[in-house]
């Protein structure tokens, strides 16, 4: 049964590739005596929109947490740029998650203390601030308390914050998964603002919808390996895996 998904994502993997702008070479991550993540090889593609998808338990959010080095894995190894991760890599990258983590104190004081903590020097962090504050249409709302504002308001100050320091890789996980639909467009269009400056995006999304409005390319996972990684227009429209066509069909899929 394991060995057919094991096939499957052998057949899926793709070499890792220097200049990607992130790459997993056999990365393995074990919980509780579980392996989690098995033996994922994947490279990528830089100033580029990848979404993760796959079932509940498959391994997305495990994935990207592993991917910016938020935790070590059991073995194999994430590249940045062709070379093994460092702290200066992570420096040039920023995460948001489902439920944005907000700071106690104003929301024009959340994006001065990041920028601060990134070392921006203090003559461009107001600049900074303004643009971030007008591009998540934030401005009216600079002064109030971060921890006040809606769920919508809150996730696009989150990604005001990450995206004010100009990560050159976005994390997102799940940005919009409690959000209602106005809040969705409003996250949604920062995505593709970030996009379209340049910053390589890697997402976790459980809405299919939101991957064909979003990817350029899609990494399937499944029980934790990659049954598919291809450009998103074929792994949403014709998928060549039988755990990504149930999944896209809502079928329920059991390992054969």
């Amino acid at each position: 049964m394991r060995d057919a998904v094991r096939d499957m994502a052998r057949a899926a993997a793709q070499p890792v590739v220097r200049g990607a702008c992130v790459a997993a070479e056999n990365l393995a991550f074990d919980a509780g005596g579980a392996r989690l993540i098995d033996d994922v090889t994947l490279s990528l593609a830089p100033m580029r929109c990848t979404v993760l998808m796959g079932a509940n338990g498959a391994g997305k959010s495990l994935l990207l947490r592993l991917l910016h080095g938020l935790i070590a894995p059991a073995s194999g190894r994430v590249l940045c740029d062709g070379a093994p991760m460092t702290a200066a890599h992570r420096g040039r990258q920023a995460m948001v998650f489902q439920r944005p983590v907000l700071l106690r104190r104003s929301v024009r004081g959340n994006l001065a203390f990041a920028l601060a903590a990134k070392g921006v020097p203090r003559a461009d962090r107001a600049a900074r601030i303004d643009e971030a504050l007008h591009d998540a249409h934030l401005t009216h709302l600079a002064q109030r308390p971060a921890r006040v504002l809606s769920g919508g308001e809150q996730q696009r100050l989150a990604m005001a914050r990450a995206l004010a320091c100009r990560p050159d890789v976005l994390f997102l996980d799940e940005p919009t998964a409690s959000l209602d639909p106005a809040a969705t467009h409003a996250v949604e269009t920062l995505i593709r603002h970030a996009g379209a400056r340049g910053v390589s995006v890697v997402m976790v999304s459980h809405d299919a919808g939101q991957a064909q409005r979003l990817a350029d390319d899609v990494v399937f996972l499944q029980a934790g390996r990659v049954a598919e990684h291809g450009a998103a227009v074929q792994v949403l429209g014709a998928p060549r895996s039988a755990a990504a066509q149930a999944w896209l069909d809502g079928r329920l899929y059991l390992d054969p």
